[in-house]
């Protein structure tokens, strides 16, 4: 079980990592401190809301014990003491609570600024965060475009690799397709396939028109290679004004006897 939940956590990590943009992380990081500073503001208000009610109280109490502070001292210019001692009592209560309403307010208005502080600070790390964040999101994105090129250029990249597969692939086939067209023109060259749609196909007479021309240039040739081995000067010319012209070469001219001409063969037009 410890093997299988450390094989799960490893996948789910892997996973995980690859489905990770960090880009997308520093986006949600810097929501979530805005979130934070807008509630730490929120505070802010809240305490200065509760201390400006304390100070509204604050001078409603002093107000009040100054007004009994006064009653007093008309009732005791009348001769009423008993009067003058009973605003005299309120005023007193009334001071003690005056005192708890400023201990609170001294309170209130420390924590505001403690408040105010820390909205500052948060704020000024907000900031930065931000700036660095949009840095970091740059350089990221220079990064990822600069791999992705250097991947299509070196063709380890998946898109490009498919591109290089289907490439190498025609060239295949179209090597094969050119062998293949070789080798069936050579195949019909020879006569050993026959050419069904009669295209390009000879007759008897065109062949054998084709062979005696082609046994005639070889016995030129022949003679002509007897000629110089004999050491003739005009053995060769002599050639070919025999073959040319159907005469035979004089000896006199010569100084050697030429080879008699062969008669070219006999073709028999008639099937």
């Amino acid at each position: 079980m410890k093997r299988m939940g450390l094989i799960f956590r490893s996948k789910a990590n892997k996973a995980l990592d690859r489905a990770e943009d960090p880009r997308e992380t520093l986006d949600y990081s810097y929501q979530k401190q805005l979130e934070l500073l807008q509630k730490v503001r929120r505070g802010v208000a809240d305490v200065a809301t509760s201390r400006k009610r304390l100070e509204l109280q604050l001078t409603q109490l002093q107000q009040q014990s100054a007004k009994y502070e006064e009653q007093g001292r008309k009732a005791l210019a009348l001769g009423r003491e008993d009067l003058a001692r009973e605003a005299l009592t309120r005023k007193s209560a009334m001071q003690s609570q005056i005192n708890d309403l400023q201990v609170q307010y001294q309170q209130l208005q420390a924590e505001e600024e403690k408040l105010t502080l820390a909205s500052q600070r948060l704020q000024a790390k907000v900031d930065a965060f931000r700036t660095k964040k949009e840095t970091i999101k740059a350089t990221y994105t220079a990064a990822q475009a600069q791999t992705r090129i250097a991947e299509s250029f070196s063709g380890i990249s998946e898109e490009m690799g498919d591109v290089g597969l289907a490439i190498q692939r025609a060239e295949d086939k179209t090597a094969q397709m050119q062998a293949r067209a070789g080798a069936i023109d050579e195949l019909l060259a020879s006569g050993a396939l026959d050419d069904n749609s009669g295209i390009g196909r000879k007759d008897d007479i065109e062949a054998e028109l084709e062979r005696v021309a082609g046994g005639s240039d070889v016995e030129l040739e022949l003679a002509r290679m007897k000629a110089e081995l004999s050491g003739g000067s005009s053995g060769p010319a002599a050639i070919e004004q025999g073959h040319g012209g159907g005469q035979q070469a004089h000896p006199q001219q010569s100084g050697a006897q030429g080879p008699q001409d062969t008669p070219p063969p006999t073709i028999n037009y008639q099937k």
